[in-house]
């Protein structure tokens, strides 16, 4: 049932109040913006408390929610931004709850998985998330630095996927990648390095966990050290290197099973 709100300062629109530059990590809930967001947020594990929609979206909103009893508030285009502190939502934003993550034992029997350390960039954390998902990680495990996966930049930017990946976050590192080797995955370090193995050099194994860095200083001596290949994609002379989200997607791509 869609339920009209007419007053900005309706209590019903808290949760969605003044969102830019907020960060949500430490609250029980996450905010999802954009129509293709939302649909896949609305088939994902996370419960969703409320939909927030201008008229001319509703009828979309009606196609995604189906028979769920999830609340949809209806307001005009203006309140809605000026409730939100920004207009880029395309008329559809959410709130869940958030949901314990899986510790890294439970992901152990995966074939792949992608293992990011020190990202602070959210909108990194979703582009790596929409390619993960495209091509066939299982999972996400990322080192305690790392920015919030389910921060509303990351969400929009990986259009709702990063709701379908699990998502570890490891308490301390980088023993978290001693773990996985331990448990039978080569991990591979991506760096640009000149001196470090081609990505092609060889065959691609079973198991296999791709590591990246942040932008700019990449992976830490430590977890270099930790993994059990450092691996470079052959580039153009002259150029430095890819964003770390460009690299991943052509690693990823790389080492995929999918045959399609």
């Amino acid at each position: 049932m869609a339920i009209s709100i007419l007053d900005p300062a309706d209590p019903r629109l808290d949760e969605f109040r003044d969102l830019r530059g907020r960060s949500h990590a430490d609250t029980d809930h996450l905010v999802v913006e954009s129509p293709t967001a939302v649909a896949r947020l609305l088939l994902s594990q996370y419960p969703v408390r409320a939909v927030v929609t201008t008229l001319a979206q509703l009828p979309r909103v009606r196609e995604m929610a189906g028979s769920s009893h999830v609340p949809v508030y209806v307001v005009e285009p203006e309140l809605l931004t000026a409730v939100l502190g920004f207009d880029l939502h395309r008329g559809v934003v959410a709130t869940a709850t958030r949901v314990p993550g899986p510790d890294l034992d439970d992901v152990l029997g995966a074939r792949r998985l992608l293992v990011v350390e020190g990202c602070n960039d959210t909108e990194n954390l979703g582009a790596l998330a929409r390619a993960a998902r495209a091509f066939g990680i299982e999972a996400l495990v990322l080192d305690p630095t790392s920015a919030d996966p389910l921060s509303r930049r990351a969400v929009r930017v990986s259009m709702g996927e990063m709701l379908h990946l699990p998502i570890v976050r490891c308490a301390t590192w980088p023993d978290g990648v001693t773990r996985m080797n331990a448990a039978g995955f080569e991990t591979w370090a991506l760096t640009p390095d000149r001196d470090a193995e081609r990505l092609y050099a060889r065959g691609f194994p079973e198991r296999l966990a791709l590591l990246v860095g942040a932008e700019g200083p990449g992976l830490t001596p430590a977890t270099m050290a930790a993994a059990t290949r450092r691996v470079r994609i052959p580039i153009a002379p002259g150029v430095d290197s890819l964003n770390i989200g460009h690299a991943a997607a052509v690693a990823m791509a790389a080492t995929s099973y999918i045959t399609d």
